[in-house]
């Protein structure tokens, strides 16, 4: 039992983190969302830097560290987690299971905190693109939670 706890702890510990180059290598790959995450460190930056200068405390840059921090959080720990815990509880095995699951479940939770709503015109076109790029990170994560973890998770089969 304690062995199985820290293949999971590892298998998490690593997934995570290849959610997260994933998440930041298509950011970086994407012309729009580079550009979109560049105005908006650049704007963080300067509102931190005007701050200072006027001898406040750089609050609204802060505040900015601390939103990224929770939606990555959210976009590359939850997703993970959960699925290894169904898995886990149910027995599941497949890497269908893990990477399909993993992905789903990241690239709807940007959909989920909006209302479900749908945007139209040229927003439509971004919000795929970035759908996307949340379906493979979330895929990264699940496969390599799968691959560490997830092919042993449960009770095992009878050989027949």
């Amino acid at each position: 039992m304690l062995g199985r706890i820290l293949l999971t702890t590892l298998a998490l510990l690593m997934a995570i983190p290849a959610g997260a180059l994933a998440l930041i290598g298509g950011v970086l790959l994407d012309p729009a969302l580079r550009e979109t995450f560049g105005r908006l460190g650049l704007a963080g930056l300067l509102a931190g830097l005007m701050d200072l200068s006027a001898g406040l405390p750089p609050d609204m840059a802060a505040l900015m560290l601390a939103f990224l921090a929770q939606a990555l959080a959210l976009l590359v720990v939850l997703p993970p987690v959960l699925v290894a815990l169904i898995g886990a509880l149910f027995g599941l095995r497949s890497a269908l299971w893990y990477g399909g699951a993993c992905a789903g479940l990241t690239a709807t939770l940007p959909w989920l905190a909006r209302g479900a709503t749908f945007p139209a015109g040229p927003a439509a076109v971004a919000e795929a693109r970035l759908s996307a790029l949340l379906f493979a990170t979330g895929a990264a994560s699940g496969l390599t939670y799968w691959l560490i973890a997830g092919r042993s998770t449960g009770a095992r089969r009878p050989e027949r």
